[in-house]
């Protein structure tokens, strides 16, 4: 098959199996950049091809083209009866249950499987290739469910993919839900024939647990910068210590996301009273104020430890069997099980508890007029008003299920498939329970920097840093200071916002880059 040729665009994303990155996913994902397929990658797909047929026709016993998959390994697949097999193929493995993918989701699974198919490993015919380009650009969005994969490849769910490839199954498409046969026709293409191995090869990917993964680190890296920001908001709030700051201290154990989480809080107090005025009651801090940076670095690591396994799979085949065309060979394999990044996405869970826990704390600590010497709840008026005493117990709340949500689920499996499936990771409710914790976190944080503005306002006179008075003016913005008890709820939505539109992380950048 020919290459399809169209204009590119100088903003369009080239793809050929390698150099895929998170940013890149969410670009195409969130941003809708044109993706196009490099020839260098259309020619490694039809050697593959060809060495399909090849095989195909010398009758030797190969996984999902002449045999069937799963427990039926032992089946005879006639040349006959390749196109209905890989359609009945991909019909039976489309078992996944609600709720459905948001269309930027299922955006980030095309593409992953995209680029996975360009190494050439898979064998399957070109145009398949071809047909996820087309979706992406053409904004053709398959209705794909969430639920019922077991993270040994995502089969359940991106099938979903390929039904809408064969005309079944229903898509998404500018704002309107049909089936996907009428979509094609208005689109000009036509549904595609399946040829040996086209159905495996649609489905035997990680594909929703990787694309959705990828959005994932995407948000936190911008989220990590927020939390050291709302962090040294804080701390000008309390009249804080900054000796714990000071680059020499961090030097003595230079755990790469500590040194740039103190160096970005620093960024953010430069200029900042802080380090004109010592204040003898902040000698020893508390734990959560003083142990910050270490905390928001942990989760930086880990997020850098993740992001880096997550882009090696981005780019590279997760197929079974594995094409090798210059040997013309087709393995059996594992590539397919995604355990290595899976666990990283473990971890985060567990390093953001740590950053919503001590998030969590220095609200309590904000609201107690032992520690701060401003009023109980910084209320404005002790006999009026309540103030933010009950917004403790939201804070609370989004910890408790932030604790949740970070406990381990890859280990917990069933042996499946006539015992042959013994392993898997539950890959895509890792995935998802991170993004959980990732919006529970953004709100844990409106909530933090809610307290620290009010805080600095009842206190008075306060000399702000450069990013900490940038995030206090555009908060002030959305949420004025309380007067007076108002609803808790609006006040808490509009600073979320600001942080998960990324307005609060553009606002500040735009300063600390001056």
């Amino acid at each position: 098959m020919a290459e399809r040729s169209r204009p590119v665009s100088g903003s369009a994303l080239v793809l050929d199996g390698t150099g895929l990155s998170v940013a890149d996913v969410d670009s195409v994902a969130r941003g809708n950049r044109e993706v196009v397929i490099a020839p260098s990658a259309w020619e490694r797909l039809e050697k593959a091809r060809q060495v399909i047929f090849e095989l195909a026709e010398e009758g030797l016993p190969v996984y999902g083209l002449n045999r069937g998959v799963g427990w039926n390994k032992d089946k005879v697949i006639s040349p006959g009866l390749y196109e209905d097999y890989n359609r009945s193929l991909l019909l039976s493995h489309s078992a996944g249950v609600k709720p459905e993918a948001p269309e930027e989701v299922v955006r980030a699974a095309m593409l992953a499987r995209l680029n996975g198919l360009l190494s050439g490993a898979t064998g399957s015919q070109p145009e398949i290739a071809a047909l996820y380009a087309d979706f992406l650009n053409l904004g053709l969005h398959p209705v794909m469910p969430l639920r019922g994969s077991v993270g040994a490849a995502d089969i359940t769910l991106i099938a979903h993919l390929g039904l809408a490839m064969i005309g079944e199954g229903e898509v998404q498409l500018g704002g309107r839900r049909l089936p996907a046969k009428q979509a094609l026709a208005e689109l000009g293409l036509a549904p595609l024939r399946l040829g040996p191995k086209d159905g495996l090869a649609i489905v035997s990917s990680n594909a929703l647990s990787a694309g959705n993964g990828a959005l994932a680190l995407h948000d936190l890296a911008g989220l990590l910068e927020v939390t050291d920001t709302v962090y040294a908001l804080s701390l000008e709030a309390i009249r804080g210590n900054v000796s714990p700051l000071d680059e020499a201290v961090h030097r003595k154990r230079p755990f790469r996301g500590q040194l740039a989480s103190a160096a970005n809080v620093c960024k953010n107090l430069a200029g900042s009273g802080l380090w004109e005025a010592y204040n003898p009651d902040s000698l020893q801090d508390p734990l959560s104020f003083r142990d910050a940076c270490q905390i928001h670095g942990a989760a930086r690591d880990a997020l850098a430890y993740t992001r880096e396994l997550l882009e090696i799979h981005l780019n590279s085949p997760d197929d079974n069997p594995c094409v090798l065309a210059e040997e013309r060979r087709i393995l059996s394999c594992a590539n397919f099980d995604p355990v290595v990044w899976t666990l990283g996405f473990e971890m985060l869970g567990s390093a953001l508890h740590h950053v919503s826990k001590s998030s969590c704390y220095r609200i309590l600590k904000l609201g107690d007029p032992a520690f701060t010497g401003l009023s109980r709840f910084l209320t404005p008026d002790a006999d009026r008003s309540i103030g933010f005493g009950t917004v403790q117990k939201t804070a609370s709340s989004l910890d408790a299920e932030i604790r949740h949500l970070s406990n381990p689920a890859s280990a917990d499996y069933m042996s499946l498939a006539g015992d042959i499936e013994d392993h898997g990771t539950n890959a895509p409710f890792v995935v998802s329970k991170t993004r959980e914790i990732i919006d529970r976190l953004t709100y844990m944080l409106a909530i933090e920097a809610i307290h620290a503005a009010q805080a600095i306002d009842l206190r008075g006179g306060v000399k702000l840093g450069r990013g900490t008075e940038a995030v206090y003016r555009l908060l002030r913005t959305a949420v004025p200071f309380l007067d007076a008890d108002r609803i808790q709820t609006v006040d808490i939505e509009a600073a979320y916002r600001l942080i998960k539109d990324g307005e609060l992380l553009t606002s500040v950048r735009r300063v600390l880059s001056k």
